[in-house]
């Protein structure tokens, strides 16, 4: 594979965005993969295998995005291929009951402790805005509590303080200033929301002594990936946990990112922790459409039918190609004893110190966070990035953009937001590290 792809022709997704965008807002169905992100306009994908993409004008790349984390068997995964076809033959979906979607739901069982019960969506946003109706439903209350630069979907009640601003217009810790994510969201739907900071449980505590009688849910990633990959402290998400159960709130893992990524139970699993709801996306489903929301019966009871239910409809849910999909995915993270882990956390920790080994050679102010299999880049002079407050004040994401259009240029297909976060998938290999840490030295090189 070329390591030069600027001295090759893009002409064509050139034009292609150009005619996209007299139908499609920005060319695309998503602001993230439009031009205000990888200016002046995309890259256009036209096909993918293992850790590679193909652009329309047939310029290769390996591929460390794997759609923001759902690929974790990579591209076109041969078994994944199959299945598909084998489904799509015999009709690929009912909307009725099916023997695959419990095949699927014993399966999520099987890898996460969790999971008394599941309920398939057909995203992590729908995901997490059941698991909220459902804590509402279980407490008897309105309000939540959400930290500063999480994301849990675009579900109006979330869209709160989930995008970087100036550090000296955040607020005191205490009583955070609020910053709406989008137009078109009344002000009195945020009146049910509590902000906190993440990682800091002294200005938790002083918030949750005011406002915690009145939560139905305290909802938290366990690893904060909306803004890269900021690790919790240690024994922090225990105690998010305990102080949710002492003020009879439910304590929500939003797992969308990191489940099945971290190990097979997920994050919850890798920190041993006990979530009264969980929600779950991206990797569940392989590169297909999917979430779920798991926990206890007695609150998934709540679904029933009949009065008094928690209301949850949908055409797709249980959707039969996907389900068919993930009994499959999951059968392959399970196999031979978690190899699929194995390889992925060999592959990862490997980038994780050749990328630590380069800033330090070439004296560069940078850090990698994160481990195997999902972590990021920052352009700081600070040791580690421990929350939104740090991300917003201290790391330089303009030069982040500049270095990750470098790398595109080099045949390494990376989103330039520094928000986000590399994803190794069960595809990558070692050989793809060392293409890697080649682009990135001469990127280096450039922007020193």
């Amino acid at each position: 594979m070329s390591t030069a792809i600027s001295t090759r022709n893009r002409q064509r997704s050139k034009e292609w965005c150009q005619r996209a965008q007299q139908s499609l807002i920005e060319g695309v169905n998503s602001p993230s993969r439009g031009a205000a992100v990888y200016a002046p306009g995309p890259v256009v994908l036209e096909r993918g295998h293992g850790s590679r993409v193909w652009d329309i004008d047939d310029n290769e790349y390996i591929d460390f995005m794997m759609s923001f984390g759902a690929l974790i068997q990579g591209h076109a995964h041969p078994k994944i291929v199959e299945v598909v076809a084998q489904t799509m033959a015999k009709g690929s979906h009912f909307a009725a009951a099916t023997p695959a979607e419990a095949e699927a739901a014993e399966r999520f069982q099987k890898m996460v402790q969790s999971a008394k019960a599941v309920r398939f969506t057909n995203s992590g946003s729908e995901a997490t805005m059941l698991a909220l109706r459902l804590a509402r439903a279980h407490t008897g209350r309105t309000k939540f509590l959400k930290f500063e630069g999480h994301y849990h979907g675009w579900y109006d009640p979330y869209c709160l303080n989930g995008h970087s601003h100036p550090a000296n217009e955040l607020g005191p810790k205490e009583n955070p200033t609020r910053f709406p994510d989008s137009e078109g969201i009344p002000a009195t739907t945020f009146d049910d929301v509590v902000l906190a900071p993440w990682n800091d449980l002294e200005a938790l505590e002083t918030i949750l002594r005011r406002d915690g009688r009145e939560l139905a849910a305290i909802i938290t990633e366990p690893i904060m990936a909306n803004m890269g990959c900021i690790l919790p402290r240690d024994g922090y998400l225990q105690k998010v946990c305990d102080l949710a159960h002492q003020y009879g709130a439910l304590f929500i893992l939003d797992e969308v990112v990191t489940g099945f990524r971290y190990a097979p139970g997920g994050c919850q699993q890798f920190y041993d922790l006990k979530p009264d709801l969980s929600t779950f996306g991206k990797a569940l489903g392989a590169g297909f459409p999917v979430g779920a929301v798991a926990g206890p019966r007695m609150i998934l009871d709540r679904m029933r039918w009949g009065s008094g239910m928690v209301l949850h409809y949908g055409t797709f849910n249980g959707h039969r190609l996907t389900m068919q999909v993930i009994a499959t995915n999951l059968d392959l993270l399970a196999a031979n004893g978690g190899a699929a882990y194995k390889h992925i956390y060999a592959v990862g920790d490997g980038a994780i110190a050749g990328l630590r080994d380069i800033f330090r050679r070439r004296k560069m102010q940078a850090i990698v966070q994160g481990f195997g299999p999902m972590f990021q880049i920052y352009f700081t002079d600070r040791a580690a990035i421990h929350d939104y407050r740090n991300y917003c004040q201290n790391v330089d994401t303009v030069k982040y953009s500049r270095f990750v259009h470098g790398l595109l240029d080099r045949g390494i297909y990376m989103t330039p937001s520094n928000g986000l976060h590399w994803i190794i998938s069960t595809a990558h290999t070692m050989n793809d590290v060392e293409t890697l840490l080649r682009a990135v030295d001469e990127v280096c090189g450039e922007l020193a």
